[in-house]
């Protein structure tokens, strides 16, 4: 489509004899959530990682913003706007979270002010950040650890944000302010690609989804319209 900001064509990776995602298409249009979703070992993943450059990619292409941005390393896509939240957070636990938030600007050039007006934004956006601006990240509770992870991804000022599995190990409370945070930042124009097993969660906020069977693409179309998708029901939503 016209308006995809990221799109990815025929994308495979293997780990060493085993297919682990087998040629997927996707895209990701500008300013909007799309949800990829599927069991646990789907490779749900494997295909924010290969999207970020953590590991290789067996066949397939990925453009950007109109660029082939394939072969691209890890801190190059960073800069260039594709920025990934991983799985189980990754806070760097012996620093502050005012470090960690100021870790995520470490690619940018524009200026201490630039850096310092979003860190305000971010402890805006995760009051409870500012009341721990100078705790050690470390001694943090997990739903405080997935907001850190998010304000600090953001700093980098991504064009596309990848999160993967930011509901894991959360209570339903927590979560549902997480997803509240999402729609929010979406709101403001940042395009997310959200890979999720809270199939339900997932589906409600994205415009456009993918279900992932076995590596591979399996079904496509409005979040809340697979709502209704009798196979998903029965897989993933218990109907």
């Amino acid at each position: 489509m016209s308006d995809a900001l990221l799109s990815v064509s025929g994308l495979s990776v293997n780990y060493g004899h085993i297919e682990a995602v087998r040629d997927i298409d996707l895209s990701l249009q500008a300013g909007r959530v799309t949800t990829l979703v599927g069991a646990n070992g789907a490779g749900k993943s494997t295909t924010l990682l290969a999207l970020s450059g953590l590991i290789p990619k067996a066949a397939g292409r990925v453009m950007f913003d109109g660029h082939d941005v394939t072969a691209l390393p890890p801190h190059k896509l960073v800069a260039a706007g594709v920025v990934q939240v991983a799985e189980g957070r990754a806070t760097l636990t012996t620093l502050t979270v005012r470090e960690n938030l100021e870790l995520g600007a470490y690619t940018r050039r524009d200026g201490a002010a630039a850096r310092a007006s979003d860190l305000e934004r971010m402890f805006a956006l995760f009051p409870r950040l500012k009341e721990r601006e100078n705790g050690l990240a470390g001694n943090l509770s997990g739903g405080e650890q997935q907001m850190l992870a998010i304000g600090r991804a953001l700093m980098a000022r991504p064009r596309v944000l990848l999160l993967d599995e930011p509901s894991m190990g959360l209570a339903p409370i927590v979560v549902q302010g997480i997803f509240r945070t999402l729609r929010e930042i979406n709101a403001q124009g940042l395009t997310i690609f959200l890979v999720e097993q809270n199939v339900r969660q997932a589906l409600k906020i994205a415009e456009q989804a993918y279900v992932l069977e076995n590596g591979r693409v399996v079904l496509h179309g409005r979040g809340r319209d697979l709502l209704d998708e009798p196979r998903v029901q029965e897989a993933y939503l218990g109907g």
